[in-house]
């Protein structure tokens, strides 16, 4: 499960459970926890992750979500100060401390092995890959063909991103999450990660807001995506594994975004109950 930010309420739930979770960071934030005071950034790991370290499984931390341009400066600091904090309450080998990116910090991402991280953030991706390796955490990465379809339709075949594909393309592709998820790995080999790992953080499609967005399509994205990270059959760049992927969003958020459809990716109503009959293991 992931948390975009601590919710009181949703970690008491949490406790005695044996859900694993991944806590964020709102990237608004980052500034306040990446300064030289210690203070902001061993608060938060106190009051919500080591209070409850007996109670909760915490997964990762992620610092920042899709950070802006003007937030990166904050990222790598940010990242540091929580695992200084989750190190003082020995929890750094159990805790993994990263940050999620999304495809528009990639460029030249057709055919994925020419993809790189965008020349603006790669001395930021550079540092921030190093502190990756050495503390043996990975990269986490929001993926969304879904958006890459409703701005191509066109040109990328409906069965490329439903993984409904009976062969491969010309590039040596059978569905359009494995090209997406390998320009990150080949982004990231770029700047010194080729032996890091990439945990999906985001992925989903939306059942309502547009012409694309309706319930068939989004049960089919969402069973055929479950079949296929468990598979273990991984991708043409990591081949012969599982892929670990969280599923965006549990519930729809009716407050959000300018787009109709931004208010539609949830995957249960409001009163729990699913909205497609999918089997998420």
């Amino acid at each position: 499960m992931r948390l975009y930010f601590p919710r009181d309420d949703i970690l008491q739930a949490l406790k005695g459970s044996t859900i694993e979770l991944m806590l964020g960071i709102p990237s608004e934030q980052l500034r306040n926890i990446s300064s030289n005071d210690p203070t902001p950034s061993f608060s938060w790991v106190y009051k919500y992750v080591n209070a409850s370290r007996n109670d909760i499984r915490f997964r990762y931390i992620a610092v920042g979500n899709e950070v802006t341009m003007a937030e990166w400066e904050y990222v790598l600091p940010a990242m540091k100060n929580i695992y200084r904090a989750l190190e003082a309450a020995g929890l750094q080998d159990q805790i993994k401390v990263s940050t999620a990116v999304f495809s528009g910090h990639i460029s030249a991402t057709y055919p994925p092995r020419n993809s790189v991280f965008n020349s603006q953030i790669r001395p930021f991706m550079r540092e921030i890959v190093a502190f990756l390796l050495e503390k043996q955490a990975p990269l986490l990465a929001n993926v969304y063909p879904f958006f890459a379809y409703l701005s191509n339709q066109a040109q990328i075949p409906s069965e490329y991103v439903f993984f409904t594909s009976p062969t491969v393309n010309e590039i040596g592709y059978q569905n359009l999450f494995d090209a997406m998820l390998d320009g990150f790995y080949y982004a990231l080999e770029k700047e010194g990660g080729s032996s890091l790992e990439i945990v999906v953080s985001e992925t989903g499609w939306p059942n309502a807001g547009d012409s694309i967005s309706t319930t068939e399509n989004a049960q089919k994205y969402y069973s055929n995506l479950i079949q296929h990270v468990n598979s273990g059959k991984g991708t043409p760049k990591r081949p012969g594994k599982t892929i670990e992927t969280y599923l965006f969003a549990m519930f729809d958020e009716n407050q959000k975004g300018e787009y109709e459809r931004e208010k539609h990716f949830g995957l249960f109503f409001p009163n729990k109950l699913p909205k497609y009959d999918i089997k998420l293991s």
